[in-house]
């Protein structure tokens, strides 16, 4: 499967199969995951976004990065692109 595919309530996971979020939907080259994976703190209850090209394949209802969730959750991004 490819980019294309990704489509609302699939999982997003890192490389080592470690849960990232889930996707809400794709906005400007963009996962918008939901907000119940947005993190806790200031960041909690707001929309953060993963950017396609960390994407390395869509498998089944899962949507696989090419960096591993403790990394992936450092590039997150707000809806503004500044980083999280």
């Amino acid at each position: 499967m490819s980019k294309q595919h990704i489509v609302p309530t699939m999982e997003v996971i890192g490389a080592d199969g470690v849960h990232v979020g889930t996707v809400d939907a794709i906005v400007d080259g963009r996962i918008k995951l939901t907000k119940r994976d947005s993190g806790e703190g200031s960041h909690k209850g707001h929309d953060h976004f993963i950017d396609l090209s960390l994407v390395a394949i869509v498998e089944g209802k899962q949507v696989r990065l090419s960096a591993n969730a403790a990394v992936a959750v450092t590039l997150e991004e707000e809806e503004s692109r500044k980083s999280v």
